[in-house]
């Protein structure tokens, strides 16, 4: 039989694991509701001005004096692909997930040829790429300690991003994340920034009809203030579609942990009494047998 204090000592530990456990759930499911607020209020402006571009895209494709940021360089030889994490833990498999379709994203290209680089946004999915693609990430950022991401922030990637292309650094530049559906479900999603995906030809255009876009003011002053702010704008999307995911992951992983710590403490309960009513039965036994032997 298991000895009674070492069971009462591992009941006591799980029952602490099962309040802090339960704790981060709450905690987690306070914060939530405001990143999932944040996420779904950004969705429509992004997706918008995406949707914009990538008809831009579709007219300019060919022309030579397009901004590059819309059209790319004319080269696929050397990917970036920016990998968006969280910084903390204990949230199931999802900064797992973000690592592996970049893990994947990247072994495809370089299956078919392509140089890749990496910007690891988020300490977790640092650490998961740096296993195998340590030598690819070019640089990282974390956001640890921070309680809320800003613009700000996403304005500093587009930034740098931007200087990079600017110095040849890369030819494509792929955004992979984890976009929000519902507390239980964040989907792993690559998102091309760069060049802007090209729109589908609507029934309009298809029609001979295409969209047309007036310009005011002038299309290059307009578009070199867009189309860094369009990336900014995708990649604060992102980082916040990414903050609600990861709460919603937590709160999930915690309520699962919460509950398996309540089964386990069940079952050590039992072992736990069936082991004292043992103890007490032999110790029954070996008092009538001292009796009955005098």
């Amino acid at each position: 039989m298991a000895n009674l204090k070492a069971l009462r000592i591992r009941i006591d530990s799980v029952k602490s694991t099962q309040k802090i456990t339960s704790a981060m759930k709450l905690v987690s499911a306070s914060k939530l509701r405001r990143a999932q607020i944040r996420a779904e209020a950004a969705r429509p402006y992004a997706e918008r001005m995406q949707r914009m571009l990538a008809t831009l895209a579709a007219s300019a494709a060919g022309n030579p004096s397009a901004p590059p940021l819309l059209v790319g360089n004319g080269r696929d030889a050397t990917h970036l692909i920016i990998a968006v994490t969280a910084d903390r833990g204990l949230a199931g498999a999802f900064n797992t997930n973000v690592g592996r379709a970049a893990r994947t994203l990247a072994q495809r290209l370089e299956a078919e040829g392509k140089k890749v680089k990496i910007a690891a946004i988020g300490r977790k999915g640092r650490d998961f790429l740096r296993r195998d693609h340590g030598d690819r990430i070019i640089f990282d950022v974390s956001y640890a300690g921070r309680k809320q991401i800003e613009f700000a922030d996403a304005e500093a990637i587009a930034a740098r991003v931007i200087a990079l292309m600017q110095e040849g650094a890369f030819d494509v530049c792929t955004l992979v994340y984890n976009r929000f559906v519902s507390v239980i479900s964040q989907v792993a999603t690559e998102a091309r920034l760069i060049p802007a995906p090209v729109a589908e030809a609507p029934a309009a255009a298809a029609a001979g009809v295409p969209a047309v876009y007036e310009f005011e003011p002038e299309e290059e002053a307009l578009l070199a203030h867009l189309l860094p702010q369009n990336l900014a704008v995708q990649i604060y999307k992102a980082l916040i579609e990414s903050a609600a995911g990861e709460q919603g992951a937590r709160m999930t992983a915690m309520d699962n942990a919460t509950r398996n710590a309540g089964d386990m403490i069940k079952r050590l309960t039992l072992v736990y009494n069936r082991s004292r009513q043992a103890n007490i039965t032999r110790e029954l036994i070996e008092i009538i047998s001292g009796a009955e032997a005098v």
